[in-house]
């Protein structure tokens, strides 16, 4: 499996600057599993939803939109009802449906038999706190039920998928996309420094020299935090996204806080492969990793992704905790993620117990002594 994961790793980081490759990339998330295709999902929070297909799935997505299979697809219903992205980053059939229902829900039996298709794993992704995402892979019919082994590498793909999805948002969104790659990455809001194989800099942008200074400073054309854990922790995941994910599928791209001494909240920086394979032209032809450097601000709720990634809850978990932890009651906290207040209160409670804390309070102050405000020096 390792070479059609490295090839999905390096799929997803190529389509991040051209969205055109996401169904490209899609697919090859696909072909780790020897699967048919690929579904990626999102939702933002003013309440559009989008998807894109690979093209092994293309006819089958049509028609799930256009003839109301969206609106029947019980595996959908079930997940909701039941708050399983709140339980768990990887889902499968197992988790809400029995066998004997695989063989009488019309879902089952009419539209995915039709296709040839029969079991799906997915997993949940968050690559901006205003939108929401999922990515999906379906199995042809005859093929086993997915293993806990393979539900731990969609996990780690989802990590992947989802920082190469936060470069991409920010490009769209900021209506960059037909503009040379170098001049996009100078024009959006979040640091880019690109690194070749021998951790030199070998591009900046504005955004990114902005944010040097307090926890990043560039010493000798290399980049370092200046508080020496979290040097030390930089240094380290740039060694390992350089010279260890083509050897390593188990690397996660997880991000790193750099605390600082003049900001309420730590910056957040991910550290993402580039490859031979993967790599733009230009000016990334020497890059071999690429650091993204995020300011979160001082206003608003905790990222979801940095909370999961810090406390070691799932991605739904970390959803309601970031929300409660910013202040807001369990009532409303469910509003904005549109599900139940008893559910709300269920993940709290596995919250509460992953974290040590009791309280909504406790949380609040984990969550600002972790994720919001510098450490003290």
């Amino acid at each position: 499996m390792e070479e059609p994961y490295i090839r999905a790793i390096e799929a997803a980081y190529a389509a991040a600057p051209d969205p055109s490759l996401w169904q490209q990339a899609l697919q090859a998330i696909a072909d780790v599993f020897g699967d048919v295709g690929a579904v990626l999902l999102w939702y933002r929070d003013d309440g559009s939803i989008g998807t894109i297909a690979s093209a092994g799935l293309a006819a089958a997505q049509k028609e799930y939109q256009e003839e109301g299979w969206n609106r029947r697809d019980i595996r959908s219903i079930r997940g909701v009802e039941r708050a399983i992205w709140l339980q768990r980053e990887s889902v499968t059939e197992r988790h809400f449906m029995t066998p004997a229902e695989l063989d009488t829900e019309p879902f089952y039996t009419d539209f995915l038999a039709r296709h040839g298709l029969r079991y799906c794993l997915a997993v949940g992704i968050s690559p901006d706190p205003h939108v929401a995402a999922a990515v999906s892979v379906q199995r042809a019919t005859g093929r086993a039920p997915y293993s806990d082994t393979e539900l731990e590498t969609m996990t780690r793909l989802g990590r992947h998928v989802e920082n190469a999805l936060r470069l991409s948002i920010r490009l769209l969104d900021a209506e960059l996309a037909n503009v040379g790659l170098g001049e996009a990455l100078a024009r959006i809001g979040i640091g880019v420094f690109a690194l070749d194989s021998l951790k030199r800099i070998v591009f900046t942008n504005p955004a990114a020299r902005h944010l040097l200074g307090d926890g990043l400073a560039v010493v000798n054309n290399r980049l370092l935090g200046t508080a020496a854990p979290e040097a030390a922790a930089l240094d380290a995941a740039v060694e390992r996204m350089i010279h260890g994910v083509a050897d390593d599928p188990a690397i996660e791209a997880k991000p790193i806080l750099i605390r600082r001494r003049n900001a309420e909240r730590a910056l957040v920086v991910y550290v993402l492969p580039v490859t031979a394979a993967s790599a733009p032209t230009h000016f990334l032809t020497h890059t071999r990793a690429i650091v993204l450097v995020i300011d979160p601000g001082s206003g608003g709720p905790a990222d979801p992704s940095v909370v999961r990634d810090v406390l070691g809850v799932t991605l739904g978990e970390a959803r309601v905790a970031a929300l409660i932890g910013a202040g807001l009651p369990p009532r409303e906290a469910a509003q904005k993620l549109r599900i139940t207040e008893e559910t709300a209160r269920t993940a709290l409670k596995r919250v509460f117990s992953k974290v040590g804390v009791s309280r909504q309070s406790e949380l609040a102050v984990l969550l600002t002594k972790l994720v919001f405000r510098h450490l003290s020096h």
